[in-house]
This record gives structure tokens, C-alpha cells and sequence, in this order.
């Protein structure tokens, strides 16, 4: 007599929605989701001392194979300052008709190098670190934020020396020295959005890196750093009319101008672009804010692939 087994057949899968529901039911949440808008602020400020610190150890090992050390901060941009004079003051004479040129230009380079060197390395912020990425779990945009701060602290050194200049130049300490602070809160903003996009186009695309050195040469030449745009602009120069007010309303020529109208008393408001404070503050709000958000709607996917 033989016997028959029956085998009972197989259960069947659970439902995608009876898995969600279990994890909710304990409290579980999908691995690397990107939080809603305000918890990422709120894990982005509660990491506020991670962001200070991670920038502040970058500058000091910035330079810690060098002799001179931390004197390379203030070095760098003198130097360059020093090229830029020599080629576009002597040999291209753009010094004529520009009153108190020296601190005129010195201004202009120290300004834009905090603008290209944040942008530099927020595009490398999430490609540049994904060992820190993949390892730890925070905010991502706490790395080009992080970025941005450390070019700040760099700016703020050279700031030291570029007050020595203006001083051995024959410019007078005034009042507007204080209008500095604000206009490089503004630029402070403004650089961290855009270095946000820049880590986000960055991260997916890292050939970005390579092309982005090119794009801030040419939009270091038309913001007026080695020259006035102004002079260069105006009658007899050949160009239309409309494209003085074009270059002189970009953001990098926008916060080069209000840092020389603070500090240089031969730069008069007559200068400035018409609006000059709702314009900077305009580029700080569409970069920064936009920036934020734009890195924010990639959060999940940084360091995978």
C-alpha cells in the first residue's frame, strides 16, 4: 500500500504594501531616503559644528607641507595680484584713468579668488570625498557648504593684508569699511548655492572638474577684476551700449564693486550698478536658496553608482 505525500503549496509573496506596512509598524525607513525639506535644514544646522570644523582642519592641513605654512594664504593672492598688475596695469595700461588702481585691483583679485576657489571646490565637494560619503551618513550639503566656509576664513586672512595695502596706498579708514560685512555675507550665500549645483553636476559628471577652470577664467575676464568696466565700455570703445550694464549686473562684477565702493574711497556710488543692494541680494536669494534646494532633490543618490 503505498502512501501519497502531499506537499502544501507555497505561500504566497508578500505584498510590496505589506512590507511597507510592517516597517512602519516598526518604525523602519528606507536606507539613504532623502528627508523633507525642513528636517534636512534641521539635520544641516544640527551638524553646524561638524561644518565649522571640517572646514577649519582644511585650511590649516591646506598648506601644512609648505615652509612658510599658513603664510601662503596671504601669498597666494598677493602674487597673482602682483602677475595681474604687471600684465594688465603695465603692459595693457588698463591702470589709466583708474584712481588708486593698486588697491583697486588687489581688491578685485582677493574678492574673485573667494568666488572661483568656492566653486572649485564645491564641484569637487561629493567626487572628491566619497570615502566620506559612503563611510558616514549627514547632510551632504554640509560638504560644499563646508567648502565655501574655508575660502571664507582664507578671504578673511587676506583681508588682513589687503588693509595694510589700502593703508600704504593713501586710503583713508571710513565708515563704508563697515558696508564690507554685509556685502560679503551676501557673496558668502551666493557662492554656497552655487557651489551646491556645481557638487551635485559635479558628483554625476566628474569631468565637470576639468572644464569648470576655463568657464572661471572667462568670467573672471568680463567682471572687471584687472579693469574698469566702465572705461573700457564706454564712448569709442565699438561695443553696443547695453553691454556695460550686462557685465557690470553679474554677480562676481555685482560683489567686486560693492567690496571697492566699501573700502576704496575714489570708487563713488556713481560706479555702481543702478540697485546694487537689491541686485546683490537678489543673486545671494536665486543661487543660494536655489542651490539648496537643487542639491537637496539629489540627496539619495550621492556616493552610489
Amino acid at each position: 500500500m503505498s502512501q501519497v505525500l502531499h506537499t502544501p503549496p507555497p505561500s504566497p509573496a508578500p505584498a510590496d504594501d505589506d512590507l511597507a506596512a510592517l516597517a512602519a509598524r516598526h518604525g523602519l525607513s528606507v536606507s539613504g531616503a532623502r528627508p523633507s525639506l525642513p528636517a534636512y535644514v534641521r539635520q544641516l544646522w544640527a551638524r553646524r559644528h561638524f561644518i565649522t570644523a571640517f572646514a577649519t582642519a582644511k585650511l590649516t592641513s591646506q598648506y601644512s607641507q609648505a615652509k612658510l605654512g599658513q603664510v601662503w594664504q596671504v601669498m597666494t593672492p598677493l602674487l597673482n595680484a602682483a602677475v595681474y598688475y604687471f600684465i594688465f596695469g603695465v603692459l595693457l595700461h588698463t591702470k589709466k584713468g583708474v584712481p588708486d588702481y593698486i588697491p583697486f585691483l588687489v581688491t578685485g583679485v582677493f574678492i574673485w579668488t573667494f568666488t572661483q576657489s568656492s566653486i572649485l571646490a564645491g564641484t569637487r565637494a561629493i567626487s572628491g570625498n566619497l570615502g566620506l560619503v559612503r563611510a558616514l551618513h549627514f547632510p551632504r550639503a554640509a560638504l560644499p557648504i563646508s567648502f565655501c566656509l574655508q575660502q571664507l576664513q582664507q578671504l578673511l586672512f587676506s583681508m588682513a593684508a589687503l588693509v595694510v595695502i589700502l593703508l600704504c596706498f593713501g586710503v583713508p579708514v571710513a565708515f563704508s569699511w563697515v558696508l564690507a560685512f554685509p556685502a560679503l555675507v551676501l557673496q558668502f550665500a551666493f557662492n554656497a548655492g552655487v557651489a551646491m549645483i556645481m557638487a551635485r553636476m559635479g558628483a554625476k559628471t566628474p569631468d565637470i572638474a576639468q572644464l569648470m577652470p576655463f568657464v572661471l577664467r572667462t568670467w573672471m575676464y568680463i567682471s572687471g577684476v584687472m579693469w574698469n568696466i566702465d572705461k573700457l565700455t564706454g564712448k569709442g570703445s565699438g561695443l553696443p551700449s547695453w553691454v556695460a550694464p550686462v557685465l557690470k549686473a553679474n554677480p562676481a562684477a555685482v560683489y567686486i564693486d560693492l567690496m571697492r565702493y566699501a573700502l576704496i574711497d575714489s570708487y563713488h556710488a556713481k560706479q555702481l550698478p543702478p540697485h546694487v543692494w537689491a541686485l546683490a541680494t537678489g543673486w545671494a536669494l536665486l543661487a543660494g536658496v536655489g542651490g539648496f534646494i537643487y542639491f537637496w532633490k539629489a540627496e539619495e543618490t550621492y556616493g552610489r553608482g
